[in-house]
């Protein structure tokens, strides 16, 4: 109790007003701060992007195209994968950062310049670009976060530099809409507000500011704990494949199921919701079956228009006030292994109902506990997971997981949806599935959990075995 009271009496401002939203202690807040802003700003530009995107893709060669470019993105990540992997072998953690995002923020220079030359094709290399970078700055800066925390600090801290994520992406979402606004209402053939490639190079702007965060996070880390630069930053990572990790390590391939699992259960979720809205809009349109296929598609967009702007915001505030209120507490007061029981507690509730009660209206509201949960407190939990792993675990295997995994997820998940659909599952038939689905992910996060527990224990008491193991690692 002296040692908090203690703790509390040091305190500067920012640490105290940091403190309404989760356990920040004396000199803690600023670099929490600093973290939260690069996150920030990496969703900012991921927003802006996506949104200049898809007219690219779709003017160069329509919604197949973008299929195949989906495609094209997990191969390309299947390649990015061992080259980041030798980069790691090479270079400190922060010249590793240094090197990504200059090479991502040149890419877009690239971009930009080649519009100008009007060189055919960019939207599709855009496409597959996007994917890319979108899961690869994202799992690079957790890998730093986790890397610069403890596994003590990170499960108080994360909450605040999730705060970050979370207000970013409804943050980017907001300017990405007024970016493509039209730059006059009145023409119908009007350009919008910003061009898309004056947008790529603000958006290369905006990774070089997070550079700057980064390095500014990782220097005063340093300085704090070790009077000057961090000692692991001394060496390189180690480049050891991250698929070679995960095939070696029982914690981490379980990371990686439940990454699949996840994603499995997330786009079956979005398959029920877009069946019930069809089915809603057809129902609450007068003669829909006497319209022609064009009025009948007019009549969907303008029911699902709306219904979908409602439901993404909803999904935003809900998520954003989980991540400033509850995700820290949560933490503290029940612990890791408990977050992870979160989203399946509501994927049993939510999927469980919706195989009892099929409707729309418990559909959505359904989806929105999920997706907010998911975007807020399991996130959180997702990066968490990372704290007691070594040095090259958090760069190379995390890497794999949230960049190859994931999307090799999205495409396993996918195909499963459209084999549904062939198979002509109704709404209820797909709730059923996933109860299947989570029960599954029950298992994991039991296993997880407790894998997670005797890591994070070892770690705290035998902090030396731990640096000693990443060194192994490093050196194999």
């Amino acid at each position: 109790m002296a040692e908090d009271a203690a703790a509390n009496a040091d305190k500067g401002p920012l640490d105290s007003f940091l403190s309404l939203f989760a356990d920040v202690k004396a000199g803690e807040g600023v670099t929490a701060l600093i973290l939260m802003t690069d996150v920030f700003l990496l969703l900012v530009a991921y927003y802006l992007l996506k949104t200049v995107r898809e007219p690219l893709i779709l003017e160069g060669g329509g919604v197949e195209l973008k299929n195949y470019a989906t495609a094209c993105q997990a191969v390309a990540l299947m390649a990015f994968i061992p080259a980041y992997a030798a980069l790691t072998k090479r270079l400190k953690r922060m010249t590793l950062i240094t090197v990504t995002l200059i090479f991502f923020a040149s890419n877009l220079v690239l971009f930009w310049v080649l519009a100008l030359l009007k060189v055919p094709y960019i939207g599709f290399a855009f496409f597959v670009w996007l994917g890319c970078f979108s899961l690869t700055v994202i799992a690079q800066f957790w890998s730093l976060a986790n890397d610069l925390y403890t596994p003590e600090q990170g499960k108080r801290l994360f909450a605040i530099v999730g705060i970050g994520s979370s207000v970013g992406a409804v943050a980017g979402s907001y300017v990405a809409k007024k970016f493509s606004a039209k730059a006059d209402p009145t023409l119908p053939d009007s350009p919008p507000a910003v061009s898309p490639y004056l947008t790529m190079v603000i958006a290369a702007v905006l990774l070089i500011l997070c550079l700057g965060l980064a390095w500014y996070a990782n220097t005063r880390e340093g300085a704090r704990h070790k009077g000057g630069q961090a000692k692991s930053d001394e060496k390189p990572i180690g480049g050891k494949n991250g698929l070679a990790l995960l095939l070696g390590d029982r914690y981490l391939l379980l990371i990686a199921v439940l990454i699949l699992v996840l994603n499995l259960v997330n786009t079956t979720g979005e398959t029920i919701l877009d069946l019930s809205m069809l089915e809603e809009a057809k129902r609450v349109t007068p003669g829909y079956d006497a319209m022609t296929k064009e009025q009948q598609g007019n009549a969907i967009k303008t029911f699902v228009g709306p219904f979908r702007g409602d439901f993404f915001f909803w999904v935003n505030l809900v998520g954003a006030v989980t991540q400033l209120f509850l995700v820290s507490r949560i933490f503290k007061y029940l612990g890791l292994r408990v977050a992870l029981f979160s989203l399946p507690l509501i994927g049993f509730i939510v999927y469980g109902g919706i195989s009892i009660w099929p409707v729309l209206a418990f559909v959505r509201i359904g989806k929105i506990a999920e997706n907010a949960c998911d975007y807020s407190l399991y996130n959180t939990t997702k990066q968490a997971l990372w704290l007691p792993t070594t040095r090259e675990q958090k760069y190379n295997a995390k890497m794999t997981i949230d960049s190859f995994i994931v999307r090799t997820g999205d495409l396993i998940a996918s195909g499963a949806s459209l084999a549904f659909l062939a198979m002509g599952f109704g709404v209820r038939t797909y709730a059923m599935a996933n109860l299947g689905f989570v029960a599954c992910w029950t298992v994991l996060v039991v296993v997880i959990g407790r894998e997670n527990l005797k890591r994070t224990e070892l770690m705290e008491k035998k902090p030396e075995e731990g640096a000693a193991k990443g060194e192994d690692a490093e050196a194999a």
